[in-house]
């Protein structure tokens, strides 16, 4: 299977299993969608993305509605985006993307938290190298109504790099630039993905023993928990030997 796939399979962050977190991160994604693009969902891709996002997230529609109600309104929060990069034990590299109001309280928790756990905050393009950025869209096996052979050809039609499945979902990994035009294969085709994100993948992998895999998972808990985290990738290389070990 394709390197994003196991990376997602294997790494899955666990803001996925704290609905309250997931939450807070799609309302914060519709802020900034809204904020770019308008409250109309027709007329705004990115929002009509969220909406998706919140429905696969099981995210009731009253309260999405409301993120966006408040995010058109004239009080609302004013959200930028801003991304971290640093190194946990075992020189095992972390990007962090954060979503804040207040920059300055956001830079202190990151650097806080790594220094916590024996790591180091670095400069910003210092792991450019280390991550490639992909679009990720997830979508049900159920909602795939034409022969295999032919979704996938309409796939790589609209910048599909990998293609894999497993028993109820398929995965699309497409380049960053081609994030937009299977947005819109996906909509011509009124295949609706359960998740469509742009993810940063490890292209290089960092071998840990036991205890630098322990305090690097604290570290990684420790930023999900962290309201102003939107998503925390690494390079940490998980082996069978390594879980046994545990």
């Amino acid at each position: 299977m394709g390197r994003a796939f196991e990376y997602r399979k294997a790494s899955k962050m666990a803001r996925w299993d704290k609905m309250a977190k997931t939450f807070s991160k799609i309302g914060k994604d519709i802020a900034l969608a809204v904020k770019a693009g308008g409250a109309d969902p027709d007329a705004n891709p990115a929002l009509r993305r969220c909406i998706n996002n919140a429905k696969g997230a099981n995210m009731p529609k009253d309260n999405v509605e409301r993120a966006i109600k408040k995010a058109s309104g004239a009080d609302a929060e004013n959200y930028e985006e801003i991304t971290y990069e640093g190194y946990g034990q075992g020189g095992v590299a972390f990007f962090v993307e954060c979503t804040t109001n207040n920059p300055t309280r956001t830079v202190a928790n990151v650097r806080a938290i790594f220094n916590k756990f024996e790591g180091s905050l670095g400069k910003n393009g210092e792991l450019a190298f280390v991550f490639d950025r992909k679009g990720i869209f997830s979508i049900d096996k159920a909602a795939i109504t034409m022969p295999w052979d032919d979704f996938e050809m309409e796939m790589i039609d609209g910048g599909a790099e990998e293609i894999d499945q497993d028993e109820d979902e398929v995965m699309i990994t497409t380049a960053f630039e081609d994030f937009g035009s299977m947005s819109h294969k996906l909509d011509e085709l009124k295949i609706e993905a359960k998740s469509s994100e742009l993810q940063r993948i490890a292209n290089n992998t960092k071998e840990v023993n036991a205890e630098q895999f322990k305090a690097n998972m604290k570290m990684l808990d420790r930023f999900e928990e962290d309201d102003d985290v939107q998503n925390v990738y690494h390079n940490m290389e998980i082996t069978d030997e390594l879980m046994e070990s545990l």
